[in-house]
């Protein structure tokens, strides 16, 4: 089981940054591959960003095209805590941001591959 609670969301002005959070608790986390989606008014919920260990020592993160070079994924397993920094922000990057755990194999794109979700946080980017 994982618990996960996303924070940092707000209204900013196109340009602008913010940094979301999503704290984990739950045994399994730091062996989960996490990632990041979004759902904005009326449209699907789409992949943002992606994370996972490939050793001990080596991660990868993955991002849709859309955000690549201006989001990062980062995590800190002894906080047991996510991070999505997204700076240059556009109006188009108006949603709810939700955090969700994979399940221990899958697509690290699609939302059907994840089985744990927080409850979501609103970005507003104002033009």
């Amino acid at each position: 089981q994982v618990q996960l609670v996303e924070s940092g969301g707000g209204l900013v002005q196109a340009g602008g940054s913010l940094r979301l959070s999503c704290a984990a608790s739950g045994r399994t986390f730091s062996s989960r591959a996490m990632g990041w989606f979004r759902q904005a008014p009326g449209k699907e919920r789409e992949f943002v960003a992606a994370h996972n260990w490939i050793t001990s020592v080596t991660d990868y993160a993955y991002y849709a095209d859309s955000v690549k070079g201006r989001f990062t994924f980062s995590r800190d397993n002894a906080k047991s805590t996510l991070y999505l920094q997204m700076n240059g922000l556009k109006p188009e990057d108006t949603a709810v941001y939700y955090c969700a755990a994979r399940r221990p194999s899958g697509s690290y794109y699609s939302a059907e591959a994840y089985d744990f979700w927080g409850q979501g946080t609103q970005v507003t980017v104002s033009s």
